[in-house]
This record gives C-alpha cells, sequence and structure tokens, in this order.
C-alpha cells in the first residue's frame, strides 16, 4: 500500500511539473507580426487543424505563412473599419457545423478530439471574413463580370442556351410558436391550429392580419426566389398551392411552420452552365485580386522571426 501511495505522489508530482514546464515552451514566440505574437503553440494547433481538414502533414513554414496572412489581412481590414463581432464569428462558427450537419458544440467535441481548441478555427473563419469583405467591398467594380464575357465562354463551350423559363415565388413564411422541450401535444395543438388556419387565409393581406396580431405567432418578410433556389420538395409544393393561400404546416424546431405564396409568375433564369461560367470567371478574378492585394500589404508588414 504504501509504495501504490508514493507512485501515485511521484505521478502527480510529475504532471504537476510538466504542467509548468510545456505551457512555457509552447508559448514561445516564433515570429512577431506587426507587434503581434505567432507562437508555437499557434503554429502546432494551425497544424493539426490543416491535418484534420485536409489529412495532409503541411510544413511548419507553409504553416507560419498561413497564420502571417492571417494576421496581415485583419490588420489591414481594420484599417477600412471591417471588424466582426464575436457573435458574427459565433454564427460562422456555427453555419459551418450545420454543412457538415453537426451543432455547433458538437463540432467543438470534434475538434477537440483532435487536439485542437476551437479558437484555433475561429482565428481562421474570423480571417477569412475580413478579407473577402475587404477585397469584394474596395475592388467590387473589377471583380465585375460583364455579360457579354459571360455569353461569349459560354457559347464558346458548346452551349447555345444562356437563360430558360422558370417560376417566381413571392412568400412570406409563417410560424406558430411552440416552446422548447414541449410534449408532442403542444406541436399537434398548434398544427390542428394551422389547418383551421389554412381555411381562413385566401390572400398575403389575410395572413399579415391573422399573424400579426396573433400571440404565439411570427410572420416574416416577403421573400422572392426562383424555381432555381429552392429545394424540388418546396418547388413542388409551391406549384400545387394556390396563390394567397398557405402551404401545408410542417413541424420543425420553432414550432409549426407554413409559407403564404402571395404571387406566382414566369420568369426566365440563367442556365446552370451560364451560372457556373459566371462563378468560375468571377472566382478567377477574385483569386488574382486577392493574391496580388496580400502581396502588397505583406510587403509593408514588420515580419520578425525569432
Amino acid at each position: 500500500m504504501p509504495s501504490l501511495r508514493l507512485s501515485t505522489v511521484l505521478a502527480a508530482t510529475l504532471l504537476a511539473a510538466i504542467g509548468c514546464v510545456a505551457p512555457a515552451r509552447a508559448q514561445s514566440i516564433a515570429v512577431m507580426v506587426n507587434g503581434e505574437p505567432i507562437t508555437n503553440l499557434d503554429i502546432e494547433q494551425r497544424t493539426k487543424l490543416i491535418f484534420m481538414t485536409t489529412h495532409k502533414q503541411a510544413s511548419k513554414q507553409d504553416v507560419i505563412n498561413e497564420l502571417i496572412d492571417e494576421k496581415v489581412k485583419i490588420r489591414e481590414a481594420k484599417k477600412f473599419g471591417v471588424d466582426p463581432t464575436s457573435s458574427d464569428i459565433d454564427q460562422s462558427y456555427a453555419q459551418m457545423g450545420q454543412r457538415m450537419r453537426l451543432s455547433a458544440d458538437q463540432l467543438t467535441q470534434v475538434l477537440e478530439k483532435s487536439g485542437v481548441r476551437p479558437d484555433t478555427l475561429r482565428s481562421r473563419i474570423k480571417a477569412d471574413m475580413v478579407w473577402g469583405s475587404l477585397v469584394r467591398g474596395r475592388f467590387k467594380e473589377s471583380l465585375q463580370v460583364g455579360e457579354k464575357d459571360v455569353a461569349t465562354a459560354v457559347k464558346g463551350s458548346g452551349e447555345e442556351k444562356l437563360e430558360v423559363e422558370a417560376s417566381e415565388y413571392k412568400m412570406q413564411p409563417v410560424v406558430l410558436l411552440v416552446a422548447r422541450n414541449s410534449q408532442q401535444a403542444a406541436y399537434d395543438q398548434r398544427k390542428k391550429e394551422a389547418e383551421a388556419l389554412r381555411e381562413r387565409v385566401t390572400s398575403c393581406a389575410e395572413a399579415n392580419n391573422y399573424f400579426k396580431s396573433m400571440q404565439g405567432a411570427t410572420i416574416r418578410d416577403v421573400v422572392t426566389k426562383t424555381s432555381n433556389d429552392l429545394p424540388d420538395s418546396l418547388r413542388d409544393m409551391l406549384e400545387k398551392t394556390t396563390v394567397g393561400r398557405l402551404t401545408p404546416p410542417e413541424q420543425t424546431k420553432q414550432g409549426i411552420e407554413m409559407v403564404v405564396l402571395c404571387a406566382r409568375n414566369k420568369t426566365t433564369v440563367d442556365t446552370p452552365k451560364k451560372q457556373e461560367v459566371r462563378q468560375k470567371m468571377f472566382a478567377e478574378k477574385y483569386e488574382a485580386k486577392s493574391k496580388a492585394y496580400l502581396a502588397e500589404c505583406r510587403k509593408s508588414a514588420m515580419i520578425e522571426y525569432r
């Protein structure tokens, strides 16, 4: 028993010693960028994040360059008042999780299992946010893609059609709210209310009168979407819905949701090929401008290796 107790004490002492030494080593500064430090811990964390997302081992210098670029981008953006709040970054973090079909908490757990701190990803998100806004804002005119250039490129690919017929929908989302953690009976009751309202509502004006004065309900602003913007299920539902009427109720996290269809008109939209060509041409212009601008900013930055 004494030997077991001794080994426990020794183990605890060793862990404490490691705990005291490791952070000091990890936090040592590797590079200073305009007076801001990049630590060895930053480099280690970013290396893990890159490996996690690409399954490739980045060289230390590539990782350092990425971190330097981010410091430069954020500093340059601040000059022009582009500085997102913590809530903006939290929202983008949550949206990234949603694209992976994860909640923000689940995304955090995935990162931590790989030894990556959430702030490491948030730092990358912030840099991407500010730089995208800055480049698009400062060089908006030079990034525009001309319709003639797009049409020429589409025809050069062997496709003649530039537009196709589509439907344009003007609609207002409606929600009958249900408190979180409610029993299914609460959702069922609100669904009955929704079905009754579907019988009464015959126009967007009526929907606004009903839902703006109804407790526990909300109606959002009119949105306009074309059939190309919508998933097949919603598009089919809107095609079957009479103008002025509500779509069938659906249960969501917020409660029971419907859409009141205010108008449905025929229109034309770009073909998928034309959209693809325009996006590619914009991406090429953006990438070229972004690289040139970043190179210019790096030249004037004070970068000191330790």
